[in-house]
């Protein structure tokens, strides 16, 4: 009687600019976490090649392009080897060539890390646009197979402008196989021209070790200076993620508080809102906060809320529902396919302040339980997706599976 031999770990080079490093500790976390609970089992293998826009200064006067510059040329996070090459970015007038000038910087990284010895069966790429577009050219020149992962704004936004669109439809053509985070997405996709068989559908996960509910949730709300029902809104402080919209609603919610966490270029006008609207000692803009600390944010909070334009797969969502909490999402695509029961929280429609203003108050005429709403996420971990991308790396490396 023979044994059958282990399968070799499939050897994976990651390839994104969405990964985090010390300048932007939480930039592309879900590109990151992915990976974890991936090589977690050990089988796979990844070295991580994550670009930066070059920059030449670190002085804060010059913002996020500055925090690039923080980013090391080499650091190892969560036992994986991260290299952080840097590549010429042209701002505003770059978006065509974007692809054309990541993949002309990528060349000699790819060769070095070959020459040194590192074999790879695949190409592990992550955002669509540029990324996917220079990792499918790489993989050309390389000889390697390409998977590319859809996250939102490469599908639904970039390709409404016609050279990248072409790009992106060039991409998805060539690469091995496609993964997008939600069913939705995957629809996007095969309207882009990609063929159905070739899209894998393999949604993000929840680390419900890390976001669980927090052992004294009344504490953190004391810390927090929350009194009364409380709101919360996670996500970078730009328009699309619709804070205006929440704060907005906040004029129809007289006793309850909103606390907001991210950073970005709409701080300013959001501070202005909330002045404009007498609103300073119940609406509050946390700044950023680092991931470990978000579990004890969203625990302190009584409903958690998204009103995006866009988003591929909320992963917002998720880790707030794993500490207790539910949630008020917009009716966009992807978020129906997260929140599915009353026990998640409700999908308020249209996205507008009235309606979401509406929705708070029908969730809090019957607040869900909150051990009901982390039971719920827990079926959402990362195992189902850790063995679709297995099984999917090895049927494209030709390992069968």
């Amino acid at each position: 009687m023979t044994t059958a031999m282990p399968a070799a770990p499939i050897r994976l080079l990651t390839f994104s600019t969405l990964y985090p490093h010390p300048g932007r500790p939480n930039h592309g976390i879900f590109v990151e976490n992915r990976l974890r609970h991936l090589l977690a089992g050990g089988e796979a293998t990844s070295v991580v090649l994550a670009p930066v826009p070059w920059f030449p200064s670190q002085s804060a006067h010059f913002g996020d392009w500055a925090k690039n510059a923080r980013a090391p040329r080499m650091e190892i996070r969560h036992g994986i080897a991260i290299s952080h090459p840097r590549y010429p970015v042209i701002p505003r007038i770059g978006m065509s060539i974007a692809p054309w000038l990541l993949y002309r910087a990528m060349i000699p990284q790819v060769a070095r890390l070959l020459a040194d010895g590192h074999r790879f069966d695949a190409i592990d790429a992550h955002y669509v646009y540029p990324d996917g577009v220079a990792a499918v050219w790489l993989g050309r020149r390389f000889g390697l197979p390409v998977v590319v992962t859809a996250r939102g704004t490469d599908v639904n936004l970039i390709p409404r402008h016609t050279i990248p669109r072409r790009l992106i439809q060039g991409a998805i053509r060539d690469a091995a196989a496609a993964v997008a985070v939600s069913a939705a997405l995957k629809q996007v996709l095969v309207e882009l021209g990609a063929l159905d068989e070739k899209v894998t559908v393999l949604r993000n996960g929840v680390d419900t070790n890390l976001f669980r509910p927090p052992a004294d949730r009344q504490a953190t709300r004391a810390a927090l200076g929350l009194n009364g029902p409380a709101l919360i809104s996670v996500g970078a402080l730009i328009e699309r993620k619709g804070h205006h919209r929440t704060i907005e609603a906040m004029r129809q919610l007289p006793g309850f508080e909103l606390i907001i966490v991210g950073e970005g270029p709409e701080r300013e006008r959001l501070s202005a809102m909330i002045e404009q609207y007498g609103m300073g000692d119940r609406v509050r803009l946390l700044g950023p906060r680092p991931h470990a600390e978000l579990p004890a944010l969203y625990g302190a909070a009584d409903a958690s809320v998204l009103a995006s334009s866009r988003e591929g797969w909320a992963n917002v969502l998720l880790e707030s529902m794993a500490c207790g909490t539910p949630v008020m999402a917009a009716d966009i695509p992807g978020n129906p396919e997260v929140v599915r029961a009353p026990e998640a929280g409700i999908i308020f429609r249209p996205n507008t302040a009235d309606a979401l203003a509406r929705g708070v108050r029908d969730l809090f005429a019957v607040l869900p339980d909150r051990a009901a709403t982390r039971l719920y996420a827990e079926a959402f971990s990362w195992d189902e997706t850790t063995a679709g991308q297995l099984a999917l790396f090895r049927k494209v490396a030709g390992h069968g599976g």
